[in-house]
């Protein structure tokens, strides 16, 4: 059984230096301390002394390696360090930012003080003291046991294999236009009834709108989308791509009502349509199965699209969505 690892001590590093003066090969340094091969070498390689003045002076001391991992070390605890980076760290955790996302932002923030690392967030959030305040019930998405992703044979044809994903044009699929939706529904307890929640996101932009319906019938459905996004300029409604759902069968009313194209995903493959799929895990916090969808009022739905839209995306150059979103649009109005 392997052992856990454990940093390197002063003495460790102290027989690593008269060792590697001695010419021992690595691999018999590692046998010695009881170390992996691996770990030798990494040591020697990140803690290695590289003298410009003196050339002569390059190699590696135990002393100097020593500080060195000292200081690494308390790059790492930064948020330990800096009350302020902290708190406003913890703040974005409750906005529903991941700690990607707040690392991003902070790097392009102008008059930022400090950087850090996601990663220095993670290992905070699951320190000893991250855990006393329950940090990581703040984290965006927990992660799930990942399922394979592949299709069943399809078993109808209900949908025409003209509308098929894979006959999408590839400027719709490398996302380099803009206009091109994804859309699905959020389902909710049984105890809820039909109510449920209509998702649609902008691939380009990431940008999302929720919207509220009472039931699960297809026609109203795609009626309440085209009364919701007509408004909107026929080049930023393109196409929304869809599941094979029963809730999609009226898919031809969006393109006669608004001019907007329908695809559709293969039979039991949603997560073809990504960014939707995404978008409602990062709902769940917001809106679990157990929801009250029927009293969810309209300006509660506005604030949960706000933040959405608000939070930096890595994607977008920790850009927000809505900021990606307004960009295009005044593109689209520029003579």
């Amino acid at each position: 059984m392997r052992r856990p690892f454990t940093n390197l001590t002063l003495d460790e590093r102290r027989v690593i230096a008269r060792l590697l003066q001695a010419k021992v090969p690595k691999t018999k340094i590692a046998a010695m301390l009881g170390r992996d091969r691996s770990t030798i070498t990494r040591e020697v390689k990140r803690n290695w002394w590289h003298d410009k003045d003196v050339p002569q002076a390059d190699g590696y001391w135990h002393v100097t390696a020593q500080s060195q991992a000292d200081r690494r070390r308390s790059r790492r605890r930064k948020l330990e360090r800096l009350p302020d980076l902290r708190a406003e760290v913890i703040r974005c955790l409750q906005e529903g930012w991941s700690p990607e996302q707040i690392a991003g932002r902070l790097r392009i923030e102008p008059g930022a003080p400090h950087r850090l690392c996601h990663e220095t967030i993670y290992q905070y959030v699951y320190s000893a003291e991250g855990q006393s305040a329950q940090l990581a019930r703040l984290l965006p998405e927990r992660r799930r046991k990942r399922k394979p992703r592949y299709a069943r044979t399809p078993r109808n044809r209900v949908f025409p294999v003209e509308t098929s994903i894979h006959k999408r044009p590839p400027e719709i699929n490398d996302r380099s236009q803009f206009g091109n939706w994804e859309g699905d529904l959020m389902i909710f307890e049984r105890a809820q009834g039909d109510a449920n929640v209509a998702t649609l996101v902008e691939r380009k932009t990431r940008y999302t709108v929720l919207l509220r319906n009472n039931d699960r019938k297809s026609k109203p459905l795609m009626n309440r989308l085209i009364h919701e996004m007509s408004p909107l300029p026929a080049e930023a409604r393109r196409s929304i791509t869809f599941d094979r759902g029963l809730e999609f069968v009226a898919w031809r009313e969006l393109e006669s009502g608004m001019g907007t194209k329908a695809w559709f995903c293969d039979p039991q493959a949603p997560w073809q349509k990504g960014s939707v799929e995404n978008m409602n895990r990062r709902l769940r916090r917001y809106l679990p199965r157990d929801t009250a969808v029927l009293q969810l009022t309209p300006r509660s739905m506005r604030m949960m699209c706000q933040r959405l839209n608000a939070t930096p995306r890595k994607c977008l150059g920790y850009r927000t969505p809505i900021e990606a979103f307004r960009d295009e649009l005044i593109r689209l109005e520029a003579p």
